[in-house]
């Protein structure tokens, strides 16, 4: 053994003092993830310092819990910006909620498949009238028209523990968005008709126009099979769900846009919807299903910074550009208030928008290819 060497842990020792076996240690260092510190040239074999030992244990327990490789490597990058490393842990552990929240659903169907005669299961909630409101707003625009697809011409209420998520989507755009509440029950998912939707979002709207009614600021809602009921300040909506399986988003959101995407830039919402109703906002013209629509493309420079530019012209110095149709990025982009992230990974790749101050809402539009 060399003097450097002496001073340096071998792969059994590194494995033993982090929690990982030697062949995950040698996994990590062909991924590019935790590379040792030197490698003999003749052996091959792997040398650690002693400051490796921390990220070593640090990619055991995220590697226990199921983490991404992806993420596990962008933790490892910004181990040392706390902020950052928790918003991965935070999106994580969501993933794995959701994941809980499927499970629960899916065996809930079996049960009924297994004894059809068990007794029926009612779930209640009782949200805040507000956010519930908001989450209306925050999805409806996406809901689908296309009669051939009926599947999509609702919104999905899907009721977790401590919550509910509102989805719609018409195959071009989605949008998702979260109410917190109180549930009584077990998970439970219904496709909403679009009409009732739109009869909630009115009966919610009238509901706050009364000042001081008991009942006023909170929405209580009943699932029950086949129906569910929505009461506000004593008026109650009943409406038929849809006999239809809404896809699985989270799968479609899983394998467009991964894990880490490849920029996320942070965009003043009111500078980027004026920037894009003003007079001259440059644009094409494409066709879809005999339907023309306006495209914008947001390019992004060489110092990262986002920029509208000529979707008709050649790409230039712009590091990404991505066609978008104007008017569903307007739609996503809601009344514009407050800081938004948009998360790109290339120019044939869906664009996600996010609230910065809600990780819960969120919209994905599919691109225009330029």
């Amino acid at each position: 053994m060399t003097a450097v060497e002496s001073e340096l842990r071998s792969i059994g020792e590194l494995a033993r003092a982090s929690g990982l076996t030697v062949s995950a240690l040698r996994f990590y260092d062909r991924s590019g993830v935790l590379a040792p510190a030197r490698v003999d040239p003749v052996t091959g074999y792997r040398w650690y310092t002693e400051e490796q030992v921390d990220p070593a244990r640090l990619v055991a327990g995220l590697r226990r819990v199921g983490m991404p490789l992806a993420g596990i490597a962008e933790a490892l990058r910004n181990r040392h910006r706390p902020a950052e490393v928790h918003r991965l842990l935070d999106a994580h552990l969501r993933r794995l909620e959701d994941g809980l929240a499927d499970a629960r659903r899916e065996l809930s169907r079996i049960r009924c498949l297994i004894d059809p005669e068990e007794p029926t299961v009612t779930t209640r909630l009782a949200l805040a009238r507000t956010d519930l409101a908001a989450a209306v707003d925050a999805v409806r625009f996406a809901v689908g028209a296309d009669p051939e697809l009926p599947v999509l011409s609702g919104v999905l209420l899907e009721v977790a523990l401590d919550g509910v998520h509102l989805v719609a989507t018409d195959r071009h755009r989605l949008a998702v968005a979260r109410v917190a509440g109180t549930v009584d029950g077990p998970p439970v998912s219904v496709l909403l008709p679009v009409a009732a939707v739109d009869e909630l979002r009115a009966l919610l709207d009238a509901a706050g126009s009364v000042s001081g009614l008991d009942g006023a600021d909170v929405a209580e809602v009943v699932v029950a099979p086949g129906r569910v009921t929505v009461t506000v300040a004593g008026r109650p909506l009943t409406a038929v769900p849809l006999p239809y399986d809404f896809p699985d988003y989270r799968r479609l959101l899983r394998a467009q846009l991964g894990d880490v995407p490849a920029y996320r830039i942070p965009v003043d919402g009111a500078a980027l919807r004026a920037a894009l109703t003003a007079d001259g906002v440059p644009v094409c013209h494409r066709a879809h299903e005999g339907v023309e629509h306006e495209v914008v493309a947001l390019g992004l420079d060489g110092r990262g910074e986002l920029r509208l530019v000529d979707p008709a012209g050649a790409a230039g110095a712009d590091a990404l550009r991505v066609g978008l149709n104007r008017e569903y990025l307007l739609d996503a982009l809601g009344s514009g208030d407050g800081q938004l992230v948009l998360e790109l990974d290339g120019p044939i790749a869906p664009l996600a928008v996010r609230r910065t101050d809600d990780a819960d809402a969120f919209s994905v539009l599919m691109p225009v290819r330029l």
